[in-house]
C-alpha cells in the first residue's frame, strides 16, 4: 500500500511542477482544427459510401 501512496504522491508532484500545460487559445485552435478535419473526413466517407451503394445497386439491377 505504501508503494501506491508514493506513486500517487510522485504523480501529483509531477503534474503540479513538471508538466507544461497549453494555453486556452492553443486548445481552442487545436479543437477547431480537429473538429473541421473530422467533419471533412466524415463527408468524404459518406460520399464514398453513397457512390458505392448506388453503383452496386445499378450493377445488381442490370442483371
Amino acid at each position: 500500500m505504501n508503494s501506491f501512496i508514493e506513486f500517487v504522491t510522485a504523480s501529483w508532484d509531477e503534474v503540479r511542477h513538471n508538466v507544461t500545460w497549453p494555453k486556452i487559445s492553443d486548445l481552442q485552435s487545436s479543437t477547431t482544427l480537429v473538429l473541421l478535419g473530422s467533419l471533412i473526413f466524415a463527408a468524404v466517407v459518406g460520399l464514398m459510401d453513397f457512390i458505392f451503394e448506388n453503383a452496386l445497386s445499378f450493377l445488381y439491377q442490370s442483371f
